[in-house]
């Protein structure tokens, strides 16, 4: 048996208390995690849709963050208005249903944007690395990959 035994208030508890997770690096290249117990090991019909956004998007970072050359970083622009692009520095979901992305502007000022999943669309754009020069640019897509498979093993 491998589901935990639980009293009829553990299991209303557990199932009123929101899923949140998030991962996003500091200016000194450093995860910081906020992680939700056990999200790489659900099943399929255990996550939510916020769950499923959040590992796919995943997914397509590190795939875009192949095409980039070593003075670019993703970043994520906007449709709307003039309000720039986000230079992703982390991600994260509210179970069920909400998705956010961590970053600064151009100018190195934090932003944080909070998307509903039913609404959700990102545009990957290339981003000039700041910073040293000779610095490595950050792939956020490799470090939220790899949380995702800390989870697995934990």
């Amino acid at each position: 048996m491998s589901e935990e035994i639980k009293t009829t208030a553990e299991a209303i508890e557990a199932a009123a208390l929101p899923e949140a997770y998030a991962v996003h690096v500091d200016k000194q290249g450093n995860v910081i995690s906020d992680k939700a117990k056990g999200i790489a090991k659900k099943s399929l019909a255990e996550k939510s849709p916020a769950e499923w956004a959040y590992e796919r998007i995943v997914m397509y970072i590190q795939k875009f963050e192949e095409t980039l050359n070593s003075n670019e970083e993703v970043g994520m622009g906007f449709a709307a208005g003039h309000v720039g692009s986000l230079r992703i520095q982390g991600m994260g979901f509210f179970a069920p249903d909400m998705v956010t992305f961590y970053g600064e502007d151009g100018e190195g000022n934090a932003m944080q944007l909070v998307q509903h999943v039913s609404q959700l669309n990102v545009m990957l754009v290339a981003e000039q690395k700041t910073g040293e020069p000779e610095a490595a640019p950050q792939r956020i897509g490799f470090k939220l990959a790899e949380d995702l498979e800390e989870a697995k093993k934990g």
